[in-house]
C-alpha cells in the first residue's frame, strides 16, 4: 500500500473515532450525544477513505483486495457508504451505535499495514500496555455485573410470572433498579472494552509488525469485541431485555474468559 493511500485512511480512522466517541456516549448516557457531528465527520471520512482506495487500486491497476488489510479497508468502506444511503433515506440513526464503531475498527486495522518505527522508548511500551490491560480489565469487570445482573433479573422476573414472593426474592433489587445497572453497566464496559482493544492493536502493530493481525489472541479479542458490540446494539437499538440480554452477556463473557486465558498463555512474550 502506498504512503499517500495509507495517509488518507489514516485520516478516515481519525474522522470515524468521532463516530466511535459518539456511540459510547449514545450507549453510557442513552441518549445522542455527537451524532450530527460524528455524522459530518462519518461523511468526510468516506470521502478519504475513497480516495485511498482509488489511488491504491490505480497504483495495484487493480480491485484493492489483496489482502485483509486492504479487505477491511474496502468492505469498511462499503458499509459507510451503504449505512449513509439508509440514514437519508429512513433516517434510521440508532443503527449508528452499532455501524460507527464497527467501521472504525475495520480501518484502522487496513491502516495498519505499514509497518512503522519500533519502540523509542521502553516506557511508553510499557506504558501503553499497561493502560491497554487496565481498560480492558475494567471492561471486563463491567460484563461481570451485566451478566450478574441481567441472571438476577431473570429470576426476579420469573418468580413474578409464577407470583411468588420467597423471602430471597424480598432482598433483591427491583426489576427496574436492576435494568437501569445492566445499561449503564454494559455501557460503561464497553467503552473501556473498546478502548482497550485500541490500544492493544496499536500496541502490537509497533510491536510486532503486520505480524499482529495473525495472533490467535488477538483474533479472540476481535471477536469479544464484536460480541460486545452485537449486546450492546441489541440492547441499545433493539431495546432487547430479560433472557435475550442475559444469554447474550453470558456469551460475551465466555469470550472474554477465552481472551483472557489467551492473553495470559502469552504474557511473558508480550513483556519482553
Amino acid at each position: 500500500m502506498g504512503e499517500s493511500s495509507v495517509l488518507w485512511l489514516r485520516v478516515a480512522a481519525g474522522l470515524y473515532s468521532v463516530g466511535l466517541i459518539d456511540a459510547i456516549i449514545t450507549v453510557v448516557r442513552r441518549r445522542e450525544g455527537l451524532f450530527r457531528i460524528a455524522l459530518a465527520a462519518f461523511g468526510m471520512g468516506a470521502l478519504f477513505q475513497l480516495v485511498s482506495i482509488v489511488e491504491q487500486g490505480l497504483a495495484q491497476q487493480q480491485l484493492p483486495v489483496n489482502d485483509i488489510f486492504q479487505t477491511m479497508s474496502f468492505c469498511a468502506w462499503i458499509i459507510t457508504v451503504t449505512f449513509l444511503g439508509i440514514y437519508y433515506r429512513y433516517k434510521a440513526a440508532s443503527l449508528s451505535v452499532f455501524i460507527f464503531p464497527l467501521v472504525f475498527v475495520m480501518t484502522l486495522v487496513g491502516a495498519l499495514r505499514n509497518p512503522v518505527s519500533p519502540w523509542s522508548n521502553p516506557v511508553m511500551r510499557s506504558t501503553l500496555l499497561a493502560v491497554h490491560v487496565v481498560a480492558t480489565l475494567l471492561g471486563y469487570a463491567a460484563l461481570l455485573f451485566t451478566a450478574a445482573a441481567a441472571v438476577v433479573y431473570l429470576f426476579q422476573e420469573r418468580q413474578l410470572k409464577r407470583k411468588q414472593t420467597s423471602g430471597f426474592y424480598r432482598v433483591l433489587p427491583p426489576l427496574g433498579t436492576l435494568d437501569d445497572l445492566i445499561s449503564k453497566s454494559l455501557g460503561v464496559g464497553f467503552g473501556f472494552i473498546t478502548i482497550g482493544f485500541v490500544l492493544g492493536s496499536i500496541w502490537a502493530f509497533v510491536d510486532m509488525g503486520t505480524r499482529w493481525i495473525g495472533d490467535s489472541s488477538i483474533a479472540i479479542g476481535f471477536l469479544t469485541w464484536g460480541v460486545y458490540l452485537s449486546l450492546v446494539f441489541f440492547r441499545v437499538s433493539a431495546g432487547w431485555r430479560g433472557r435475550k440480554t442475559a444469554i447474550l452477556s453470558i456469551v460475551a463473557l465466555a469470550c472474554c474468559v477465552a481472551t483472557w486465558l489467551a492473553h495470559a498463555q502469552l504474557q511473558k512474550r508480550l513483556l519482553q
